[in-house]
């Protein structure tokens, strides 16, 4: 997306999450049933009820930081006694929760009946919600997922869908409304059609030039965390996969003068987007894809679409809740890092090492070291928080970025010497 105008799509962006967190409140007021919930736990799952409405800690938290407060809320969970070494997230959430919602964009998140979290994606998460379960004495009901080392087993999903089953139990009984198996049938076919558009969209990176940057994918996932499986959020991923086609048609693109194709693994730094963005471009770079985007609606060791067929929606859910990386070995992260770094034509890859999030980063030198070393792509390894920016130093980062520029030049430079 150009820097310089704001498309038809970005302005329903923000009508969609505007309209999401609006209704999420004023729902809330009328009495619904209010869930908070990790970003995989299956949204869809909810909308099976006539009452019952969500809100996630984690999309809340990035929200703040992308508008410029993350720091704010971090302090305020410091001065509580939180450890600055804490996940910026965590401390986004409780510096906000614990004032009331004070300088957060939305007022924060309306007080939940029941937190749900998972064991997969983020190992602090069920000790984060922990904090808000004794707190607030809201119940706390935990999806156990077993790591993956291989692909899914038929046993690790049967496990999982027997905990969505309690899940639904549990709403039911403290709700006081039934479940309606229907309903939530709709809401995976909505989800699952926004997800093939938006693999579409993605597909525009592998134009030369590319049709998009990450920093695009970044800013437009933003949906998948506080509007799944409603009609909006299909119709705003075929409007955006649509009007990129239509932009790359028209030979509009994000950075023409395109040199460097680049690939970034890890969470968004949210306090960064529009200036990374600008400054690399300058460069001729484009971060063209992530692992952080690419990993929608996909099953682990791939970053193809994997499409529902229209079966039981709860086992759906069950075999694609380990389609984020976090919990994922270094054999199926490889697979496929590798599989995109093909299809993309990538030159480099950048590799942040977050501060905030050790699930992700721990793997990422021996990543690294295999990328250059087994499959020749020039690697760089850079210093961020997803949203703390007392963490980041741009000339740090942009001395480490300038010098892979000049690894993949000095590649390029041997190969037409062979």
């Amino acid at each position: 997306m150009s820097q310089k105008e704001k498309t038809s799509a970005a302005k329903n962006l923000s009508r969609v999450v505007g309209d999401a967190y609006m209704n999420l409140h004023a729902r809330a007021a009328e009495g619904a049933f209010v869930v908070w919930i990790a970003i995989n736990v299956p949204a869809e799952l909810f909308l099976g009820f006539d009452n019952v409405v969500y809100g996630v800690p984690e999309s809340h938290a990035a929200l703040n930081a992308a508008k410029g407060v993350g720091v704010r809320q971090c302090e305020k969970a410091e001065r509580m006694g939180y450890s600055a070494d804490l996940c910026s997230y965590a401390r986004i959430d409780i510096g906000s929760v614990y004032d009331g919602g004070k300088d957060s964009p939305t007022f924060g998140l309306p007080a939940p009946d029941l937190l749900v979290s998972n064991t997969n994606n983020c190992s602090l998460l069920v000790k984060w919600f922990d904090v808000h379960h004794r707190r607030m004495g809201v119940p706390h009901f935990v999806i156990d997922v077993p790591f993956c080392y291989e692909p899914q087993q038929s046993k690790d999903r049967r496990y999982i869908v027997r905990q969505f089953q309690d899940l639904i139990r549990t709403i039911e009984a403290l709700s006081g409304q039934k479940f309606d198996y229907d309903k939530a049938l709709c809401a995976i076919e909505h989800t699952n059609d926004g997800i093939r558009h938006w693999k579409r969209f993605l597909s525009f990176a592998e134009h030369r030039p590319s049709g998009i940057t990450a920093f695009d994918s970044f800013v437009q996932m933003a949906p998948f965390l506080v509007a799944r499986g409603t009609p909006q959020f299909a119709g705003h991923y075929k409007l955006l996969a649509e009007e990129t086609e239509n932009r790359v048609a028209k030979g509009n693109f994000p950075v023409p003068d395109e040199r460097y194709r680049l690939f970034w693994d890890n969470i968004a730094p949210w306090h960064q987007l529009r200036d990374m963005s600008c400054s690399l471009a300058g460069l001729g770079a484009n971060i063209v894809g992530a692992t952080y985007t690419s990993c929608i609606g996909t099953v682990e060791g791939s970053f193809d679409l994997f499409a529902w067929d229209g079966g039981d929606p709860l086992a759906y859910c069950a075999r694609t809740q380990n389609c984020y990386i976090c919990p994922h070995g270094m054999k199926l992260r490889g697979a496929s890092m590798q599989g995109v770094v093909k299809k993309l034509g990538i030159d480099g890859i950048v590799f942040a090492s977050n501060r905030s999030c050790k699930p992700y980063s721990i793997t990422q030198m021996d990543q690294q070291r295999r990328m250059a070393e087994d499959f020749g792509v020039p690697c760089v390894m850079i210093d961020v928080d997803h949203a703390d920016a007392r963490k980041y130093s741009k000339s740090s980062t942009f001395t480490r970025l300038e010098a892979l520029l000049e690894q993949i030049e000095a590649r390029r430079a041997a190969l037409q010497a062979v």
